[in-house]
């Protein structure tokens, strides 16, 4: 196997490491845990594992949308969308080995979140919940998962690591300007 196709493969086993870790840990939520209760709480009421169903997606966003809308813009769409980056990632040969691992850990997290849309008729199962302090206008964050926690931390790694390869282009790109003049 060549060099730029191992590059390639080898950040898929985040994308598959997600969707594994949000699924068990969605199962044992799901098995130990009924519906909408608490199930442990730490440092005091900070951290809590619950039981919930999510059928919107961020913020509960569209959860009173009538099935077949839900199911049109939550599940095909972003299948279709995960089909297409899937597609790029492949193709593209600039990204960094960091970009290609956010990308992964997103792509993971989306997955994750799909088998939750096709398979579960009560939603994505949500379980991490925090406390907010009143931050926004939230006593609470909304309720998240693995899945939704690999998108958020993969994302922001992926928008950090385009400004730095900005960055770092634009010195090069000045640095070449001024030995040329």
């Amino acid at each position: 196997m060549n060099k730029e196709l191992k590059s390639k493969l080898l950040p898929i086993s985040l994308a598959v490491l997600v969707v594994i870790l949000d699924q068990v840990t969605k199962i044992l939520v799901m098995k130990n845990i009924p519906l909408y209760t608490i199930g442990a709480q730490f440092f005091g009421d900070f951290l809590r594992i619950i039981h919930v169903a999510n059928t919107g997606v961020a913020f509960s966003v569209g959860a009173t949308w009538s099935d077949t809308l839900r199911r049109l813009l939550f599940s095909l769409i972003p299948l279709i969308v995960i089909g297409i980056v899937v597609g790029i990632y492949f193709k593209n040969n600039t990204w960094t080995k960091v970009q290609r691992w956010a990308i992964m850990g997103i792509v993971g997290g989306g997955l994750g979140n799909l088998i939750d849309r096709f398979f579960r008729a009560e939603g994505v199962v949500d379980f991490i919940d925090v406390k907010f302090y009143g931050l926004f206008g939230l006593e609470r964050w909304p309720t998240f998962n693995v899945a939704d926690a690999a998108v958020v931390v993969c994302g922001i790694i992926l928008i950090v690591s385009f400004i730095i390869t900005y960055i770092k282009e634009s010195k090069e790109q000045k640095s070449q300007e001024s030995e040329n003049k």
